[in-house]
C-alpha cells in the first residue's frame, strides 16, 4: 500500500530518514486508516529493536505519509549468513527481536507480519542491532490507533503464510493475541537456525488457501535438528554459513534449541511461550548451559515438573549437595595451598587425605539418602519429599555423630528447607541444633554461627515472633560485620533481613535507611546479581506502602517486578510476590480495577510453583479477596478467603498475624456486603484471637 523513500531531514535536526508514502490511487479508506494505525503503533513505541518514527503529515496532493528512522540494513537471515554467524551468535540477536516484541506486547500492539524482511539488522556503534519494521497489518489490543473505522474481513489472509500461526490462518475463527507474534518468532529461529522454513515455501505458495490452513493447522514440524539431517548436500551450505561443519551443526541443535523452537511452535497457543520475553529467557539460559523451561513429555521432563511444584524441598537437597560439594572443593584446593607452602609435607597430605574423606563420606550420604526419592511411587508427592527430609536427619544423626561440623550443616540446611515448606516445629528443632553444635565446636564469633543465628531469626518471623527474631538478627549482624567487613555479601542480607523485620514493626524511620544502604551496595558492589537488586526494590518497596507512602512505592516496585520477570521468566514465585506487592500497592491508591488483574495472576503463579496449600498463595488470596471486596464482587471474595483461611489456620495457627488478618478480612467482607451478624461473628472470633495471644497462648 506505499513506497518508501529516501529522504533528508533538514531541522530542526539534519539526518537521513525513511519516507513512507501512501501509493498514488492506493488512498482508499480502508488503505488510509491502515497506513494511519501503522504510524501511530510506531509513535507509541520506544525501543531500540523497534524503528522510531519522526513525524507525519499529508502530502500537497492530500497522500498521508510519515518519516521513520532510516534502516540501513539487510534482512536477519542474509545478514547473519552473510556474516557466517555462529548458531551462538544468531541467538543473541534473536533474543534482542523478541524484547522488541515484547516492548510492541506491553503497548498493546500485536505485529502480525514478523518475518526476516521485517526485521533488519544494522549496525550501530561496531555491533548488529536488529530492527522490527513494517506495522502496516499490526493490531491493537487495548486502544484505537487511528480514528478511521478500521475491520478485518472475514476470510481475508492477514499476513505472511510461511509465519502466520494456526489461529491466525483460521482468518477471524478465533481471537488473535500476543501469541500469535511468538510462532512467528518460532519460525524466524527455525531459519536463523537452519536456513530453511519448518514448511517448504513453495508447497504454501503452490497450495490453496483451504490447503494453505490444513498444513499451518495439521501438520507438525520437524525438529530443526531432524530438518538438517534431511537437507542432504544442502547441509553442508547451512552449516558453511554458520561456521561449521553439518555434524557439528546438528549436535547444537539437537535438545534445547529443538525443543525451544518447537515450543514456540505449538499449534494449541497455551502450550507455547507465553510472552516474547519467556522465549528470550529460555534462549539465555540455553546460552548459559542451564536447564531450558521446553522440554519434551518424557521421565526426565515429569521428573522436572516435580521438582518444580516442590521446588523448596528439592532446593533445599540440591543446595545441600552444592554446599559439601563446594566444601569439598574448598577443602581441596586449601590443602594444595597447604601442601606447597610445605612443599606437600606428611602432615599437610594427611590432612588432605582426612578432608577428601569427609567430603567423599558425605557425598556418598546425600547419594544414598537422596536416591530412595521416586516421585511416581504412588506416594503424595509432598509426602514423598518429607520421607526424604525426615531420613536424611535420622541418618546424619548417625552417619556424622563423630564429624560435628558436617551434621551442623546438614541441620542447618535441612532445617531452612522445612522453614520454606512451613514445616515450623521441624525447622526450629534443627535450626537450633545446628546453633548448638556450631557454638560449642567453632566459638561464639564464626560465620557458620552468624549463619545458624541469621537462620533462626528469619523461622521466627515467619512465625510471627518478632521480638524473639530481632536480637538474633542484630547479634548476627555485629558479627558479620566483625568477621566479613562492611561490604560483604552476608552483612548486607543480614542488614537487609533486620530492615524488613523494622518495617513490619512499624519503625520506619530505622528500616528506610538500611535497607537505601543494602540497595546502594547491590547496586554497586561486585558478587551482587540484578535479582539482588530487585529484592531491595521490593523491600523498600514495601516498607513505603506500608507506612501508606504509595506514590513513592510505585516506582521501585514496577522496577523489581521488571527485573524478576527478565531474569526468571514469568513463572516465577518472585514475579508471584511482586505482582501481589504491587497489587496490594494499587489497592492503598483506591485503583481497583488495575490491581484485580495482577492479583489473580499473583495467585495463579504462585499456585503453580509453591502449591495451591502454601500458605503463601493463600496470603496473596486474602489479598485479592480484599481487592474484590472494594470492587463489590462479595460472593467471589468469600470464595477466595474461606479457603484461604483454613490454610493458613492450618499451616501457621489462629495467633499468626496472617490468619488473624484473614479473619479481619472475613469481618469487612460482611460488613461491605450487608451481613452485619456475620460480620459480629468474625469480628468476635478476632477478639477472641487477639486476646488469647495477649494472655500468652501459642499456635
Amino acid at each position: 500500500m506505499g513506497e518508501i523513500w529516501l529522504a533528508e531531514q533538514t531541522e530542526p535536526v539534519r539526518r537521513q530518514v525513511a519516507l513512507k508514502v501512501i501509493k498514488a490511487g492506493m488512498d482508499s479508506a480502508h488503505v488510509i486508516a491502515r497506513f494511519e494505525a501503522e504510524r501511530q503503533a510506531l509513535a507509541l513505541m520506544d525501543h531500540p529493536a523497534i524503528a522510531t518514527v519522526f513525524d507525519g503529515g499529508t502530502t500537497p496532493q492530500g497522500r498521508p505519509y510519515f518519516a521513520m528512522e532510516y534502516v540501513k540494513g539487510e534482512p536477519i537471515t542474509t545478514y547473519c549468513d552473510r556474516h557466517r554467524l555462529s548458531t551462538p551468535a544468531r541467538l543473541e540477536l534473536f533474543t534482542q527481536v523478541c524484547e522488541g516484541v515484547q516492548h510492541a506486547h506491553q503497548k498493546g500492539i500485536i505485529h502480525r507480519d514478523l518475518k526476516p524482511s521485517n526485521v533488519l539488522v544494522t549496525i550501530q556503534d561496531d555491533r548488529p542491532v536488529p530492527k522490527i519494521i513494517d506495522f502496516g497489518v499490526a493490531k491493537a489490543m487495548t486502544q484505537h490507533l487511528t480514528e478511521r473505522n478500521l475491520f478485518t474481513e472475514l476470510g481475508v489472509l492477514i499476513g505472511t503464510p510461511e509465519y502466520m500461526s494456526p489461529e491466525q490462518a483460521e482468518m477471524g475463527g478465533l481471537d488473535i493475541d500476543t501469541r500469535t507474534d511468538i510462532y512467528a518468532l518460532g519460525v524466524l529461529l527455525y531459519e536463523m537456525l537452519t536456513g530453511v522454513l519448518p514448511f517448504d515455501r513453495k508447497d504454501l505458495r503452490q497450495a490453496s488457501l483451504a490447503e494453505i490452513q490444513r498444513i499451518i493447522r495439521e501438520r507438525e514440524p520437524p525438529r530443526p535438528s531432524t530438518r538438517m539431517t534431511q537437507l542432504g548436500s544442502a547441509s553442508t551450505d547451512a552449516a558453511k554459513s554458520r561456521h561449521t561443519e553439518p555434524r557439528r551443526l546438528i549436535g547444537e541443535l539437537r535438545g534445547d534449541l529443538d525443543w525451544i523452537t518447537l515450543r514456540a511452535l505449538e499449534k494449541d497457543r497455551t502450550r507455547r511461550y507465553q510472552t516474547a520475553n519467556a522465549l528470550a529467557v529460555d534462549v539465555r539460559r540455553h546460552l548459559n548451559n542451564e536447564p531450558v523451561a521446553a522440554g519434551p513429555p518424557s521421565a526426565a521432563y515429569r521428573v522436572g515438573k516435580f521438582v518444580r511444584r516442590h521446588r523448596f524441598g528439592v532446593f533445599g537437597a540440591i543446595t545441600l549437595v552444592l554446599l559439601l560439594v563446594a566444601f569439598a572443593g574448598a577443602m581441596a584446593v586449601q590443602s594444595a595451598r597447604v601442601a606447597e607452602e610445605r612443599n606437600r609435607a606428611e602432615a599437610g597430605l594427611a590432612k588432605a587425605e582426612r578432608e577428601a574423606k569427609k567430603s567423599k563420606a558425605s557425598l556418598e550420604f546425600l547419594q544414598k539418602t537422596l536416591g530412595a526419592a521416586n516421585p511416581f511411587n504412588g506416594v503424595g508427592h509432598e509426602v514423598t519429599v518429607m520421607e526424604v527430609l525426615a531420613r536424611a536427619v535420622d541418618q546424619a544423626n548417625v552417619s556424622f555423630e563423630n564429624q560435628p561440623e558436617v551434621k551442623a550443616a546438614i541441620q542447618n540446611l535441612i532445617g531452612t528447607t522445612y522453614r520454606d515448606l512451613s514445616r515450623y516445629d521441624e525447622a526450629e528443632r534443627l535450626i537450633r541444633s545446628a546453633l548448638e553444635i556450631r557454638q560449642r565446636t567453632l566459638g561464639d564469633a564464626h560465620p557458620d554461627v552468624a549463619a545458624s543465628l541469621n537462620d533462626l531469626a528469619w523461622l521466627l518471623v515467619d512465625k510471627g515472633d518478632y521480638e524473639a527474631a530481632e536480637p538474633l538478627y542484630r547479634k548476627s549482624l555485629a558479627m558479620r560485620r566483625s568477621l566479613l567487613g562492611d561490604s560483604h555479601p552476608d552483612v548486607a542480607d543480614s542488614m537487609n533481613n533486620l530492615a524488613v523485620l523494622l518495617g513490619i514493626k512499624g519503625d520506619y524511620a530505622a528500616a528506610e535507611p538500611l535497607l537505601r544502604e543494602v540497595l546502594a551496595m547491590r547496586r554497586t558492589l561486585p558478587g551482587y546479581s540484578q535479582a539482588d537488586v530487585a529484592e531491595s526494590l521490593n523491600n523498600l518497596a514495601t516498607l513505603r506502602s506500608r507506612r501508606g507512602d504509595y506514590a513513592a512505592a510505585e516506582r521501585p516496585q514496577r522496577e523489581a517486578l521488571a527485573i524478576w520477570r527478565k531474569e526468571l521468566g514469568d513463572e516465577h514465585a518472585l514475579v508471584a510476590m511482586g505482582l501481589n506487592n504491587l497489587a496490594v500497592l494499587l489497592v492503598g491508591r483506591a485503583d481497583y480495577q488495575a490491581a484485580e488483574p495482577l492479583h489473580e495472576e499473583a495467585v495463579r503463579i504462585a499456585g503453580r510453583s509453591a502449591g495451591l496449600d502454601q500458605w503463601q498463595t493463600a496470603s496473596y488470596q486474602v489479598n485479592q479477596a480484599t481487592c474484590l471486596t472494594k470492587l463489590k464482587r462479595f460472593p467471589e471474595a468469600e470464595d477466595l478467603l474461606l479457603p484461604a483461611l483454613e490454610i493458613l489456620r492450618t499451616r501457621l495457627g489462629d495467633q499468626h498475624s496472617q490468619t488473624q488478618k484473614a479473619v479481619r478480612r472475613l469481618a469487612e467482607l460482611y460488613d461491605a456486603w450487608g451481613k452485619p451478624e456475620k460480620a459480629k461473628e468474625w469480628q468476635a472470633k478476632l477478639a477472641a484471637q487477639l486476646e488469647s495471644g495477649a494472655n500468652g497462648s501459642t499456635r
